[in-house]
C-alpha cells in the first residue's frame, strides 16, 4: 500500500485521530511509513473521514 498526502492537506488532525501509527500532524500530515503494515484498514478510514480528500492510497 502507498499512501501519500497531498497539497490540499489542512493540518486538521483527523488522521492521526484515526490512525496515529501512519499519521503525524504538525503543520500538515506526514506519512510514518513503516507503520502502514498492518495497518491498512485504519489508513483507508483516515482517508475516507479527511474532509479535504489530502490522503491518496494507492
Amino acid at each position: 500500500m502507498n499512501v501519500t498526502i497531498n497539497d490540499s492537506c489542512i493540518g486538521c488532525g483527523a488522521c492521526e485521530s484515526i490512525c496515529d501509527a501512519v499519521f503525524h500532524v504538525e503543520d500538515r500530515a506526514e506519512v510514518k511509513s513503516a507503520g502502514i503494515a498492518g495497518n491498512e484498514d485504519c489508513v483507508k478510514e483516515a482517508a475516507n473521514a479527511c474532509p479535504v480528500c489530502a490522503i491518496e492510497v494507492a
